[in-house]
């Protein structure tokens, strides 16, 4: 009987440490990327984005806690705005900054996760004229710690972040465009 424990024991220990070693493989740095043509003009798009208090009427993540704590500091908009968060475990913590604010044209902000997860990444969002439409990107990227690594063995994070990119993209859309 000891002998099938000692079996299941190594084989057991032989997993986890293939897991850790296949974690150890992937890439140290992080980027998911979503882009969406809107048929508005970059500088009808590029407000709703610059002023952290408009996120409500279009980020994905807003609806996800109704009783999430919003704290605003420095300027409305642009560049210097930031954003904290509080909330339940679907919304988590954190804060953002807006780093670069070249309207209409791109925003870049300092995205740091207190919780569920520590992270610091970069968010960024491009809006580039293509005839009635602009291409609105949005993407986020930053470094692969090893948690993060192990977390992508078992779950795609771009599939992940990339469904709430896309969902976020279309509400701007939405809110943006003239029908």
């Amino acid at each position: 009987m000891l002998k099938v424990f000692s079996i299941i024991a190594i084989v057991l220990a032989v997993g986890v440490a293939a897991v850790l070693v296949f974690a150890l493989t992937k890439p140290d740095t992080f980027r998911v990327e979503r882009s969406l043509a809107v048929k508005a003009p970059a500088d009808a798009i590029y407000p709703q984005v610059a002023d952290f208090h408009r996120w409500t009427a279009w980020s994905p993540y807003e609806s996800r806690d109704p009783a999430m704590k919003r704290t605003f500091g420095g300027p409305a908009g642009g560049k210097g705005a930031t954003y904290a968060w509080d909330g339940n475990n679907n919304v988590g913590a954190g804060r953002m900054e807006i780093l670069e604010a070249s309207g209409p044209s791109k925003l870049r902000i300092k995205l740091d996760f207190e919780r569920p997860f520590e992270g610091h990444n970069t968010a960024e969002f491009t809006f580039v004229p293509q005839g009635d439409a602009t291409l609105v990107t949005w993407a986020m990227y930053g470094p692969a710690p090893f948690l993060s690594k192990l977390m992508q063995v078992f779950i795609n994070m771009d599939s992940m972040i990339g469904k709430d990119f896309e969902a976020g993209l279309a509400s701007l859309k939405k809110l943006t465009e003239k029908h």
